[in-house]
């Protein structure tokens, strides 16, 4: 147990809220193709005792796994959006299933494990936060993206599609621990899930800020101690984005309880143990995204109530002048008909007489509708 008594202070400095991120160390190898190279290998290495052996040029697929199967240990392959070109000799060499080798070239898949004679196939949708100012009704707020992972007894492949998602740190952490790597692939596919899962956590916590700033702004009094609501459009913007981000979670919850309960040979003893921790997790961020989606329901009907709310106080208001204007209204009316005989039509008080009383009814209508609410 000393092995992997360090394992998740491996994967957890991965944990990095999306707000605070910065960006990694330049190393020799990365998870982005280079642009000059035609190949999507981005990093092939062999690891023996946990520890990455050292060669002269880099190693082609084909060699790294010949010499695993002449001297032992296991092949640690990235890949970043093949072609299926390109992929065919890797999926040729190490005996991959042709229907998981079709997913893994397509990509858009949901997360799943699948178990074929010698490998474990097992995909993951990666989330990325995004950034933004304020947020409107065409914010982005989540981003997906994909690594597939092959699993077998000596070999360990990622496909990764997407730009975001990058195994590259992680991989430096985990040659950092030979201790934890001499578990072989199992180890690898441990950490990846782990990495993944924590960037949900990071992600989640980003998207409740963003749920708390328009459930404040629905809920904030406006002019007159009346809320006026926010933009639906915003609402349903983030909401579609709490959809996306529950796609990539829920279907990962049934995977990772197989992984965690179920005993596989391609998956150590003392690894499987972790994923139980890795599950938990998974089932904890289900669970936020889940409320998140009911919270957003009811943040939408209180905005729709509280739009409502407001355009009948705005009914009421233009109710009451319109009920105070009329007094003027149906006096200076009567009065400008052309009658020769009306009552105090030719007395020295009468219009100063009929504009105080006129002004005198509209300041009680006016007092009456104010008491009651209406002004």
């Amino acid at each position: 147990m000393s092995m992997i008594r360090d394992l998740r202070a491996v994967v957890r400095p991965s944990r990095v809220s999306p707000r605070k991120a910065t960006s990694a160390p330049s190393a020799s190898y990365d998870t982005t193709r280079d642009p000059a190279t035609p190949s999507a290998v981005v990093d092939c290495a062999v690891y023996r005792d946990g520890r990455r052996l050292v060669s002269a040029k880099p190693l082609t697929p084909q060699e790294a796994m010949r010499q695993v199967r002449r001297d032992g240990g296991f092949v640690w392959i990235g890949l970043h959006e093949p072609t299926e070109a390109e992929f065919a000799g890797i999926a040729g060499e190490f005996g991959l299933h042709p229907l998981a080798v079709e997913d893994a070239v397509q990509a858009h898949q949901r997360p799943k494990l699948e178990r074929y004679d010698d490998s474990l196939f097992t995909v993951f949708k990666t989330i990325h936060y995004i950034e933004h100012d304020q947020l409107t009704a065409t914010s982005e707020v989540v981003e997906t993206g994909e690594v597939m992972c092959f699993t077998g007894r000596d070999f360990f492949i990622t496909v990764r599609h997407g730009g975001q998602g990058s195994l590259r740190a992680l991989r430096h952490r985990l040659q950092d621990d030979p201790e934890l790597l001499a578990k072989g692939p199992s180890a690898v596919l441990h950490a990846i899930a782990d990495h993944v899962v924590d960037g949900y956590i990071a992600v989640a916590d980003a998207v409740q800020d963003d749920i708390d700033e328009v459930e404040t702004e629905v809920f904030s009094p406006g002019r007159g101690g009346v809320s006026r609501g926010v933009d639906s459009a915003r609402i349903y913007q983030l909401k579609r984005e709490v959809m996306e981000f529950k796609r990539a979670v829920a279907p990962l919850l049934r995977p990772m309880q197989l992984l965690s309960e179920r005993p596989m040979r391609l998956i150590d003893p003392d690894i499987q143990k972790y994923f139980r921790d890795v599950a938990d997790h998974v089932a904890r961020v289900h669970e936020q995204v889940v409320g998140f989606d009911e919270l957003l329901n009811s943040i939408l009907q209180a905005n729709l109530a509280q739009a409502s709310v407001a355009q009948n106080e705005d009914m009421r208001k233009i109710t009451a002048w319109a009920a105070i204007i009329a007094v003027p209204t149906m006096v200076t009316g009567v009065y400008g008909m052309n009658f020769e005989h009306m009552p105090e039509l030719h007395w020295k008080y009468g219009y100063p007489m009929v504009l105080t009383f006129t002004v005198a009814v509209c300041v009680g209508i006016h007092r009456v509708l104010k008491r009651n609410g209406w002004l």
